[in-house]
């Protein structure tokens, strides 16, 4: 892949994010300047999609990323995020009010977590592995586990076929239960980005996944995020990044005052 043909991903990434609509060459001469013909940018399409970075959903439809794609732009090409001051301490607001309150913070942080990215957020807190399993893995266990955001997920475009959204609502209804499978693929202060079929999720073949564990006194938590393929993945990310130090703080509240002064 030549540096115009990533420019390229990179532009079809972020306009197929942005439209859902598969990206065609007269759509790109319209909002970049790649100073080629739009037959140059076919052409370009063609090589990337032979390759495997994109494919065309119909004959006479533009193109979009496959998962393929979709890590190579996130790997190589999505540069890093700050989360928005404005985030920071709409985050650091809520928490300290809910922490003031004596509540757990559980339901309120998929909640924050959904409203601010507007997909499927998810967050649970693990009690430490008990027993061992009978094929020799280590039974985690959910204390508590909270998702916010079902609604978001399924107005998307992707999921407006009733088969791909009763296959949806079927899998992450019982989304507990896959928990310590998930958590057995991270490591410690790992933050991973799951794509399409990278998903240890089965059954969400079309979403992608943000996820991160993290520490506090009451036990291991976990914070997800959950959306279609076409997420805005450095924003998640940092989201995720964010709500994750602040949870992970042996002083919550300390750390809000400190934030917010």
């Amino acid at each position: 892949m030549n540096d115009r043909q990533k420019q390229l991903l990179s532009a079809i990434v972020e306009l197929y994010n942005e439209t859902a609509i598969p990206v065609g060459s007269q759509a790109l001469v319209n909002r970049y300047d790649f100073k080629v013909s739009s037959a140059t940018l076919r052409s370009d399409m063609a090589i990337l999609e032979e390759e495997g970075y994109l494919y065309q959903p119909h004959v006479s439809a533009g193109r979009i990323p496959t998962d393929v794609g979709y890590r190579i732009y996130v790997e190589e090409m999505m540069r890093d995020q700050d989360l928005s001051r404005d985030d920071q301490r709409h985050l650091q607001t809520e928490l300290l009010t809910l922490k003031a309150k004596h509540m757990r913070l559980g339901r309120s942080t998929a909640k924050l977590l959904s409203a601010l990215s507007g997909n499927l957020a998810v967050s649970g807190i693990l009690r430490k592995p008990a027993r061992n399993t009978s094929d020799g893995t280590e039974d985690i266990g959910v204390d508590e586990f909270y998702d916010f955001g079902m609604k978001e997920l399924i107005e998307k475009p992707e999921f407006k076929e009733i088969d791909e959204l009763c296959r949806l609502v079927e899998t992450l209804d019982s989304l507990d239960e896959q928990v310590d499978g998930i958590m057995l693929k991270l490591k410690d202060d790992e933050t991973r980005i799951f794509i399409g079929s990278e998903n240890p999720i089965t059954g969400i073949n079309n979403c992608s996944m943000i996820v991160a564990p993290y520490q506090t006194g009451e036990g291991r938590g976990i914070l997800a995020i959950i959306g279609p393929k076409r997420m805005d993945y450095a924003k998640n990310k940092s989201l995720i990044e964010y709500m994750k130090k602040l949870l992970s703080s042996s002083s919550i509240v300390m750390v809000l005052l400190v934030s917010l002064s």
